[in-house]
């Protein structure tokens, strides 16, 4: 162990010493041979030889020779530190290294080099993360170290492989952003926008938390280049659950629960859902206040609901239909939709931050910043 504990330190050291062997060749030469023996030791441990004891001793007799004579007690016990820091050192490397490479693929994978917390990543996209439960106990932590890994290689094929947005269009979807320019089949060819020539419309999958910040600057990003006139886009509220149950930001759970009662009580080629959306993300109150920050504020459910209310009210609901919608949104079968959409977003998606977006066959995790 101490010959590569020798060798790991000697790598560490080689680019000071490269550059001051240029002014001063005579320690160059003395470096490059003890990094030789090093290596030499090394490659034998690797093919699984009995290594030369005498770098180790070289080693273990420079440091012990100035207490050989001083303080001869203290060679047995410095000889064994010895041993156990070199150990050391040779765990410290390949953890350091299996990490590097972890953390990388990871990254890679998910857009995130933290699987467990991706927004602690700061290489990483930027995302309102799911966070999954951290260990307590270094018992949990190493069995956790192993989930991540299990993550991590389950996560290559979908980094890999052609995404298909209508795999995951269904009654749980927000219905697409209207425009005069779409009609209802997923494949009709249209004239562009400057009428200047001719392009089929792809579909989008649109996934995010009413109360993200991030999903507010995606979605004034995605308005402002045209993104869903380029785009059929489907919407996919996500609520995000901190590992306790509880939600991430105050009022998304009732936000998408609104959102998806909206759906089956359409008034207009617009839904009711888009709106509610558009208005919680580029307007603000009298104070001028953008409503978000507003509903991530109340600590009252009743708050959010009495001015979702009033929204439906706005859009051109009537009693009646606010009543239909607010039994619905709170009924079981709301809950069962949140729920379906958990499973396709954690299990099938396997989306590590929000926003998440589906289209020309890839997922894009995070800012959308095209």
């Amino acid at each position: 162990m101490v010959c590569i504990a020798a060798f790991i330190i000697l790598c560490i050291l080689s680019v000071g010493v490269g550059i001051l062997s240029i002014f001063k060749k005579d320690i160059g030469r003395k470096y490059w041979k003890t990094f030789k023996k090093a290596w030499g030791c090394v490659w034998k441990k690797v093919r699984l030889q009995k290594c030369e004891t005498s770098f180790k001793s070289d080693i273990k007799n420079s440091i012990l020779s100035r207490f050989v004579i001083k303080k001869p007690k203290l060679v047995k016990p410095l000889s064994v530190g010895i041993e156990v820091v070199a150990v050391l050192i040779v765990v410290i490397t390949v953890w350091s290294l299996l990490v590097a490479v972890k953390s990388g693929m990871a990254l890679w994978v998910f857009g995130t080099c933290d699987v467990t917390k991706p927004s602690s990543c700061s290489l990483g996209a930027e995302v309102c993360s799911i966070d999954k439960e951290g260990a307590k106990n270094p018992a949990e932590a190493f069995v956790l170290w192993f989930t991540e890994w299990g993550d991590i290689f389950g996560g290559v094929p979908d980094r890999l492989r052609t995404w298909e947005v209508n795999e995951y269009i269904d009654l749980n979807t927000l219905d697409y952003y209207h425009n005069e320019k779409w009609n209802d089949d997923f494949t009709d060819v249209v004239a562009a926008p400057d009428d200047s020539e001719y392009y089929t419309k792809t579909v989008a999958l649109d996934i995010f938390d009413p109360g993200c910040s991030i999903c507010l600057q995606s979605f004034s990003n995605q308005l402002s280049s045209g993104f869903f006139e380029k785009h059929k886009v489907y919407l996919l509220p996500y609520p995000i659950q901190n590992p306790d149950g509880t939600y991430k930001f105050a009022s998304s759970g009732v936000i998408t629960r609104y959102m998806l009662a909206t759906y089956a009580f359409r008034l207009s080629e617009q839904p009711a859902a888009w709106r509610i959306v558009e208005k919680l993300f580029t307007e603000k109150n009298n104070k001028g206040i953008i409503y978000q920050s507003i509903f991530n504020n109340f600590t009252d459910t009743k708050d959010a609901e009495d001015l979702l209310q009033t929204w439906l009210k706005e859009f051109g609901y009537s009693d009646d239909d606010v009543a239909k919608i607010t039994t619905l949104a709170n009924s079981a079968e709301i809950t069962a939709k949140i729920a379906e959409n958990k499973e396709i977003v954690d299990n099938s998606i396997h989306a590590k931050g929000i926003p998440t977006m589906i289209y020309n066959g890839k997922k894009h995790t995070g800012l959308f910043k095209e």
